[in-house]
């Protein structure tokens, strides 16, 4: 049987906190019923889902891209880079990896293809947006317990309003990706004391 691995990220479109991704062999004898694109499912029901793809799957590995790393490379390279991650940390390894997107990682050592809207239309992918998100989440929840003044448990680092209006308030913290231009924009209104 070839070992296939679905790969999927979470966080490319906040404004804070590190991009995560998941890499997962589903068990074919093990099915999982349930199983969609992550943004379509409540967080109960992705964390009852996450918890079954940990038990049932042959294997999986969830890896992430520091805030440090996004200012660096990029948002989408970052992504790549937890994708690479997440591959590389599977045991067994994944032969064929189906990468959610346009696009594949670089420097892998198996062959892969990129689907488009792949969390929606193949399990495997979608089991790993399901664990890329739920661990993302839980990490901005930790991060809500270190900077409260941006709701980041209500947000999850996303650009709302509130999380706009706290930024402008209170300047970007530690954990605030630099390179987005409205952290960018919140960091000079707050060197000017705006």
């Amino acid at each position: 049987m070839l070992l296939v691995a679905g790969v999927d990220e979470a966080g490319r479109g906040p404004l804070a906190g590190p991009v995560v991704a998941a890499a997962v062999i589903l068990d074919p004898e093990r099915p999982i019923d349930g199983l969609a694109d992550s943004k379509k499912l409540s967080a109960r029901r992705r964390e009852a889902l996450a918890e079954l793809i940990r038990e049932r799957a042959l294997a999986w590995a969830v890896a992430s891209a520091a805030v440090e790393e996004i200012d660096e490379l990029n948002i989408l390279h970052a992504s790549m880079l937890a994708m690479r991650r997440a591959l590389q940390a599977l045991a067994p390894q994944a032969e064929h990896a189906l990468i959610d997107g346009n696009r594949c990682p670089t420097g892998l050592t198996c062959t892969a293809e990129a689907i488009v809207g792949g969390d929606a239309r193949v399990e495997s992918i979608s089991a790993a947006s399901i664990l890329a998100k739920v661990v993302r989440d839980a990490e901005m929840l930790r991060l809500h317990e270190e900077y409260p003044a941006y709701d980041f448990a209500r947000h999850k680092g996303y650009p709302t309003a509130a999380h706009m209006d706290a930024l402008s308030r209170h300047g970007p913290s530690a954990c605030h990706r630099l390179s987005f231009a409205p952290v960018r924009r919140a960091q000079a209104g707050s060197a000017t004391g705006r």
